[in-house]
């Protein structure tokens, strides 16, 4: 029985070692047709080849045109523009200083500025026809010398910032203090236009004013180069009459040189007397 045995377990080996052997040929057969350059070979190797480049040439044709529209790559969210300076609070809600054309607003004027309380901050509104700088001094006197000055100045790169100043003599230095928060700024049709807040009370400062205490106010605009202010435009920019308070809410026009000449009482008087002259006729 043992020796039966023995030979039955021989012939199974044998089977097995058989079966291998006879299948090793089959595969590598089919192994060297594979990597032999036969045409079979590589046509059973370009399908998965082109089929991958063909699924990632259509993926990114889809999203490049896709996204073109929109979608569907996420875009950063949309910056909130520029809310218009509102005339029609002046006087009411928030004080308003016009220079320039009688009637004119925040987008006409030759300068514009605005102030109202808001908590502990004062909101300041400028504006100004140039495509330069528009600022606001706040002076214990009507001239330059010695004052706080905020303005808002159109760099090369399109941005408006807030910069903070401080008036010695007749030229500008800039403070890096600055006081200014929750700027924000826009050039549009050749206006230089700027809203910020800065704190009513501060420590005591030269550079800085405390804004509860009334001040004169100084209004000048001109041309920046390379982000730099220059000389303002007029030679005598205009100022307020008294002083101001940011308590006390107005609305207060002052025309332009080319108005004042027309509102003078010389000029009015010499009105009267041309039209006299012209009703009465000459003998």
């Amino acid at each position: 029985m043992a020796v039966r045995s023995r030979g039955v377990w021989r012939r199974l080996l044998l089977l097995l070692l058989l079966a291998g052997s006879a299948a090793s040929p089959a595969e590598e057969g089919g192994g060297r047709r594979e990597a032999g350059g036969g045409e079979h070979g590589e046509e059973a190797a370009r399908p998965h080849h082109d089929s991958s480049y063909g699924t990632f040439a259509s993926e990114f044709y889809d999203l490049r045109y896709l996204s073109e529209e929109g979608y569907p790559f996420p875009t950063a969210p949309p910056v909130d523009p520029f809310a218009k300076i509102r005339v029609d609070d002046c006087g009411k809600t928030k004080g308003c200083f016009r220079y320039g054309k009688p009637g004119c607003n925040a987008e006409t004027c030759d300068y514009f500025l605005s102030y109202r309380r808001i908590g502990a901050d004062v909101e300041f509104e400028l504006s100004a026809d140039t495509d330069g700088w528009v600022a606001v001094g706040f002076s214990s006197d009507k001239k330059m010398g010695g004052d706080d000055v905020m303005a808002c100045v159109h760099d090369d790169n399109g941005r408006v910032r807030i910069q903070h100043f401080y008036n010695v003599g007749q030229w500008a230095k800039e403070i890096q203090r600055n006081p200014a928060r929750d700027e924000e700024g826009v050039f549009e049709n050749n206006r230089v236009t700027c809203r910020f807040k800065r704190p009513v009370y501060v420590p005591r400062e030269e550079t800085i004013v405390d804004l509860h205490l009334s001040w004169y106010y100084l209004f000048a605009w001109g041309p920046a180069i390379q982000g730099s202010i220059t000389r303002h435009d007029i030679d005598s920019p205009p100022v307020s009459e008294r002083v101001v308070s940011i308590y006390k809410y107005e609305d207060i026009f002052m025309p332009s040189a080319a108005y004042q000449t027309f509102s003078s009482p010389f000029c009015l008087l010499l009105i009267v007397a041309l039209t006299f002259y012209l009703l009465m006729g000459t003998p």
